[in-house]
Parts: structure tokens; sequence; C-alpha cells
């Protein structure tokens, strides 16, 4: 499935608001990070992750977690949150009782989640996405 122009548009307007929606506390951390919507990840990244389906990756965080950062290190890039919606219309396809919003919200979560330090494991214990 390839994603159009509003598919990308939808996804980042929802992104968008689902960061402004964060609890005060995170907001500022998530201000510093940029948001990427694309069509699909790069044949690099999947690489990179050893992901063989492109499909899977609906959304990847570059970067430094807050956890890790330190003054005297300083990141050559800033930190990134890619959402990727072909995946993301193939998920949504593929689950009942989904709406792309809740999809899009649930990726871009779990991926600043990623920023604020938290990994894979510490996610899936609050979020039971696939239950």
């Amino acid at each position: 499935m390839d994603p159009s122009a509003a598919d990308l548009t939808e996804i980042e307007t929802i992104a968008l608001e689902t960061i402004a929606a964060l609890p005060v506390a995170f907001r500022p951390a998530a201000d510093q990070v940029l948001l990427r919507v694309e069509p699909w990840p790069t044949p690099q990244m999947l690489r990179d992750l050893g992901i063989d389906d492109p499909a899977s990756l609906t959304g990847l965080y570059e970067g430094i977690p807050m956890t890790e950062k330190s003054v005297s290190d300083p990141a050559p890039f800033p930190d990134t949150v890619w959402l990727f919606a072909g995946p993301i219309l193939t998920e949504l396809d593929e689950r009942d009782g989904v709406t792309l919003a809740e999809l899009v919200a649930h990726v871009t979560v779990h991926e600043f989640a990623h920023h604020f330090g938290w990994s894979d494991e510490d996610i899936s214990t609050i979020d039971r996405w696939w239950e």
C-alpha cells in the first residue's frame, strides 16, 4: 500500500495532537524531538535494525534517550521520531476495531517513550497493545 500525501498529512496531524496532549511534565522534552512522517522506512534503517519486512516497522526513535544524555558529550544529530505511513496503514488494515487516530497515537507515544528512556519491555508493562 502506497500512502498518499493526504495520508501523510493526516498521520502527522494526529501525531502532533498526540504530542500536544502529553502530560505537561513531558512536553518540554518532547518539543526537542523532530517528528518525521514518511511513506516507508529506508532500506538502511531496515538493515540497521535487522528487519526484513518493511511493513513491520511503524515507527522509530533515533537519538540518545534522555536518561543517557550528557552535556559533555552532545549528540551530533537531533533526536528524531519517525512514523511510517505505509506500515501504519498496513497494520490498520489488519486490526479490527482500531481507528487510525488510536494506532498513530499508540506508535507516537511508544517512540517518544524511547526518547524518555523507556525500553520496549518497560513500555509493554503499561501498554498491552497486542492484547
